[in-house]
């Protein structure tokens, strides 16, 4: 049984929607997965790049190289959408609940799944959305491949990347490293980083084995300068996780996996005041401090299910748990100081989580249910219970629908419970109910179809004020999402998307309404040659005092050629050119996007 055959086979599996792998034919919820090979083609240097393609998804970074972003997914706060490596470690910030992504190499990337929508009966507190970034496989032949592979660009732009897989006797291995530089393309924000990634394959006896991986960054980045606020930014990370888990065959259907994890992240932000020179003020300190943060934070955490398969039915059965540590010390300059600011404050909270979910994905005929439940708890907010009901039906070979109702929630980050500033500990979790429905086809000859509808009431949203920071009231998000492709007719093919949230009362940054268009031209002769001309515009409805200036498509140009093969090596060369047409893409008039920038370089494959 094939189903939408141009674009998917029943043997590709998605783990996301139930923690367990199963047909995207019978996923319910709205899921887009992004392999290794597109990420590859479309010459990225960060996970905001690759998202930043993703109808339903808004990125909001100034496109610098390496930049800082915030994601969020049909109109949620960054801090409402869950990143996940491997399903396993949360690369959420303790402090503030947003993910910041250029800490994750691209190249140790095997695919991306994101469920867009609430997803909290099966992940916990993920109101908006989850992105799960599954990583590489280890190698299953003694003889290893890999790839190597450099880039330069503008501004001296560098990005080098290696990795390697195979197997030592019966131990499978991945290993991959990775460094990136660049000046700064726009207004000197230079970015540095170097990071490090393993993984290993131990078999243990049969149907047992044991799997462990690690990765190590340390980005480096100035913000750049912030004129109207008088100070410049430079941001210093260490970012660590290692995880071990195991997987067991008890019976021909019952299978189970239990892993352990543990992540660290140390972060320091410098604001130094603009055109002045330092010198010693009344309070003893350098004037030109600004303000500065720094971040420890630490977690611990296990992962245990049981996955049971019947004729009909796969039932996954689990319990999470963590423990999280912050330590924050926030030191600010004379000048503040003058205005009544403390000169130092630490604060180090902690919370401790736990949870249990079961979920069944039932086949009969053409329909696939999928009823998920979930218990959360932790020691610093009220529990929260997710129920999720999903349905797939297919009409055709070449043709679903698809419908699904969900609970979810997302828990206040700990600077929100006991922050430097304001801060309320009596905040409760953010709640909402969410119903999609959408259809996917090909019946319509060479044409991949896909349309969404959702809808997303949120009540005891968190609303942040000068004054104050409290759960007040409802918020509802609603819109569509359109999507198609063709098959390649005479080697090119197109794609386009459009998504459209409305949302009611306005979001954080003040707006109504979020809107994206994404097209694409593609040239591919499936033997040494492939061409993409992709252009991306995003409508973020902000308040005129951000300076914003976002009314242009930002087009990118990727051209790719390999070379015949020599024995078992592979050569390409690539060039890319960024924003193609030079135009104007911001929405903040301090953080202006780079103007039109070119890159080559060469991978070689073995």
């Amino acid at each position: 049984m094939q189903m939408l055959l141009m674009f998917y086979n029943e043997k590709d599996l998605v783990v996301s929607s139930t923690r367990h792998p199963k047909p995207i034919s019978q996923v319910a919820e709205n899921i887009t997965v992004i392999t290794a090979k597109e990420i590859e083609e479309m010459n990225a240097h960060t996970v905001a790049e690759v998202l930043n393609r993703i109808p339903g998804v808004f990125v909001n970074y100034s496109q610098d190289f390496g930049a800082n972003s915030k994601i969020t997914i049909q109109g949620s706060e960054d801090r409402q959408v869950l990143f996940l490596i491997d399903g396993i470690v949360p690369w959420n910030f303790l402090s503030e609940g947003v993910a910041e992504t250029n800490s994750i190499p691209v190249g140790i990337i095997e695919r991306i799944e994101i469920i867009k929508g609430p997803a909290s009966s099966a992940w916990g507190s993920s109101l908006g959305g989850v992105i799960n970034i599954l990583t590489k496989s280890t190698g299953d032949n003694e003889k290893p491949t890999g790839s190597v592979r450099a880039s330069y660009g503008k501004k001296n732009s560098q990005d080098y990347r290696a990795d390697v897989a195979g197997k030592v006797k019966s131990v499978g291995y991945y290993l991959f490293a990775g460094r990136q530089e660049s000046d700064g393309l726009s207004a000197s924000r230079d970015f540095e980083n170097n990071s490090f990634y393993a993984k290993f394959n131990i078999p243990v006896s049969k149907g047992i084995s044991l799997n462990m991986n690690g990765g190590y960054s340390e980005p480096d980045q100035n913000f750049g300068d912030f004129p109207s606020a008088n100070y410049s930014s430079r941001g210093e990370a260490r970012t660590f996780f290692a995880t071990a888990s195991m997987d067991a065959e008890l019976t021909p259907e019952l299978t189970t996996r239990v892993s352990l994890y543990t992540s660290r992240l140390e972060f320091n932000r410098t604001d130094k005041n603009l055109g002045l020179e330092p010198f010693f003020g009344p309070f003893g300190q350098e004037e030109a401090l600004f303000q500065k943060d720094a971040f420890d934070e630490e977690t611990w955490g296990g992962t245990a299910k049981l996955v049971w398969t019947g004729e009909m039915n796969t039932v996954v059965f689990g319990v999470d748990t963590s423990r999280g540590q912050l330590e924050e010390t926030y030191q600010t300059g004379s000048l503040l100081q003058l205005f009544g600011f403390p000169d130092e404050t630490e604060i180090n909270p902690d919370i401790d989580k736990w949870a249990i979910y079961l979920n069944d994905t039932i086949t009969t005929g053409a329909f696939s249910i999928t009823p998920g439940i979930r218990f959360d708890d932790n020691d610093i907010t009220d529990s929260f219970v997710s129920p999720s009901l999903g349905v797939t039906y297919k009409i055709r070979k070449d043709s679903i629908i698809r419908a699904s109702a969900a609970r979810g929630f997302t828990i206040p980050p700990l600077s929100f419970l006991s922050g430097k500033e304001i801060s309320n500990p009596s905040l409760d979790p953010e709640e909402v109910w969410s119903f999609q429905a959408g259809a996917e086809s090909t019946a319509a000859k060479y044409v991949w179809l896909k349309a969404t509808a959702f809808y997303h009431e949120l009540d005891k949203a968190i609303v942040r004020e000068a004054t104050g920071i409290e759960n007040q009231g409802k918020v509802k998000r609603r819109g569509f999402e359109l999507e198609a492709e063709t098959l390649p007719v005479y080697s090119f093919s197109l794609l386009a998307g459009i998504s459209y949230v409305d949302i009611d009362p306005f979001n954080e940054l003040g707006a109504n309404e979020n809107y994206s268009y994404v097209i694409g031209l593609r040239y591919d002769d499936r033997r040494s040659f492939r061409a993409e001309l992709f252009g991306r515009y995003n409508d973020w409805d902000l308040p005129d005092f951000w300076g914003a200036k976002y009314d242009n498509f930002i087009w990118d140009l990727n051209l790719n050629k390999k070379f015949p093969r020599i024995e078992k090596i592979v050569p390409e060369l690539f060039f890319t050119v960024h924003n193609l047409f030079g135009s104007s893409y911001y929405t903040n008039i301090e953080t202006k996007n780079p103007e039109r920038w070119a890159e080559a370089g060469v991978r070689i494959s073995f």
